[in-house]
């Protein structure tokens, strides 16, 4: 290339990137060495977001909240996530409580509902079956 001339553009894949050379630049971003718009031009990687996934995927930073992610935690923060985690216990404790009740309340009305219905027309829909039936039947089944 001569002098004066801008390099020229060359379309590159993940592919192009080996796992040694990925985690080389995370661990230079991540020691404070490059920023990752530095370490974008230094190594010619063609965007950011590239950089950004590569610390997402093979640093040790919480890239979301901007802190290291084996870093221990406090005992407050482990005591508040622990009461989040009861939080959110009691919450869904609550839901399948209401279910319950709800499902109580199916069953009897249905139960209400065929008893209407045996009564205004005289049929049994529920099976009466003694428990001799059920053996006898249970037997009738194993021969076939």
């Amino acid at each position: 290339m001569r002098q004066g001339e801008e390099p020229e553009y060359v379309k590159r894949s993940q592919r192009d990137y080996s796992y040694g050379f990925k985690i080389q630049v995370v661990q230079e971003i991540e020691r404070g060495e490059e920023s990752t718009t530095s370490a974008q031009r230094k190594y010619g990687i063609q965007s950011r977001s590239t950089v950004m996934n590569w610390l997402r995927k093979y640093g040790t930073l919480d890239w979301l909240n901007q802190t290291p992610s084996n870093m221990a935690k406090t005992p407050e923060q482990k005591l508040m996530e622990l009461e989040q985690k009861v939080r959110l216990l009691e919450k869904q404790k609550k839901q399948l409580e209401k279910q319950v009740e709800q499902s109580d309340k199916k069953s009897i009305l249905f139960d209400m509902m065929i008893e209407l219905a045996e009564k205004e027309y005289k049929i049994d829909i529920r099976k009466n079956s003694s428990p001799e039936q059920s053996i006898s039947s249970k037997k009738n089944t194993k021969k076939a």
